[in-house]
């Protein structure tokens, strides 16, 4: 999606990152093997998880002063249907001022 939009939009800066829980460390070169997903550590001084409220597979949407604008489940809300596609997409949009 991240390609798709800068195509499509190239006058917005959007970029995703994952980010990984505090605790599940041990998992990270797993998940970063064979992907090009730029990957984060949270940790407790940062507490991004507590601090978004975040469920496991979320997308965490946040504006140009990274305040949550949006929250997509990726468990209820699976990209391969296009509704949540869209809407994802749509988030993402809105959150980079377009």
């Amino acid at each position: 999606m991240e390609a798709e939009l800068k195509v499509e939009r190239p006058d917005l800066s959007i970029e995703l990152h994952g980010v990984n829980e505090t605790g599940h460390e041990s998992g990270n070169a797993q998940a970063c093997a064979g992907r090009s997903l730029p990957w984060l550590q949270d940790d407790a001084a940062t507490n991004a998880y507590v601090r978004w409220q975040v469920t496991y597979r979320d997308v965490v949407v946040l504006d140009e002063v990274n305040r949550v604008e949006f929250i997509h489940n990726l468990t209820s809300h699976d990209l391969a249907v296009a509704a949540n596609y869209n809407q994802l997409k749509a988030a993402l949009i809105a959150a980079a001022g377009g």
